[in-house]
């Protein structure tokens, strides 16, 4: 009997590990987490301006390519190698890798100040070192200090970058909140699949086909008026 209450415990404490666990990605991954997110269009205000982005299929098909062949990816796989980083060495490496492969000034700009940003408010209520690092290497290197699965945060992640996005685009196209929730649920199949290809990666496996998107964010340099700051 004392036997199964101890495993019956062992359950529940293991569940509710879980549990906070996942309301603890939800809070840092959520647009009232003070990183700026909404401050960023990844390159997606230029898109938009030149007219290539005018509907939701253009939107989704132009975020599809971003996660499947672009920084969506590649984050996903910074993510996992800070993860895996046991000393402030090797994520040195890693975050510097991050670093050389943003595709624009403006990208440089977007995920060192989120990645900053991410630091100073998980050390202030988590604990951990305020060191400055590219967002995605934060989250990983973060989700690894306190425990939590990095197939789940590597997922989360994806769909917050692709749910800032959307919401841009809501506002800049314009769309309907009805049409960006669509894009955003058919785009929610591709960050799990992204999240799982990309187990077995290394920082040898970084890359990125999708060439327009890296454009636009250049492009989006000298842009006049704008709205966003990438």
């Amino acid at each position: 009997m004392a036997m199964a209450v101890h495993i019956r415990m062992s359950m529940l404490q293991q569940r509710m590990t879980t549990d906070l666990n996942t309301l603890t990605l939800a809070q840092w991954l959520s647009p009232a987490f003070p990183v700026g997110a909404f401050a960023y269009s990844h390159g997606l205000e230029m898109a938009i301006h030149t007219g290539v982005i005018a509907t939701s299929g253009d939107l989704q098909g132009w975020l599809s390519s971003v996660l499947s062949h672009g920084s969506g990816r590649n984050d996903c796989m910074l993510l996992r190698a800070a993860y895996d980083c046991d000393d402030p060495l090797s994520l040195e490496v890693v975050n510097d890798t991050a670093l050389a492969f943003a595709a624009s000034r403006e990208r440089l700009l977007e995920t060192r100040l989120q990645g900053a940003a991410f630091c100073k408010t998980t050390a202030a209520i988590w604990g951990g070192d305020a060191v400055e690092l590219t967002y995605p290497v934060a989250v990983g290197a973060t989700a690894a200090r306190m425990g939590i699965d990095v197939d789940l945060t590597a997922a989360m992640y994806l769909q917050s970058l692709i749910s800032n996005l959307v919401s841009a685009a809501v506002r800049a196209v314009p769309l309907g909140q009805t049409e960006g929730q669509a894009v955003l649920a058919g785009l929610s199949p591709d960050c799990v699949d992204i999240a799982r290809n990309t187990a077995q990666t290394t920082l040898d496996d970084l890359q990125s086909t999708a060439f327009l998107s890296d454009v636009s964010a250049m492009r989006h340099e000298a842009l006049q008026p704008r709205i966003f700051r990438s």
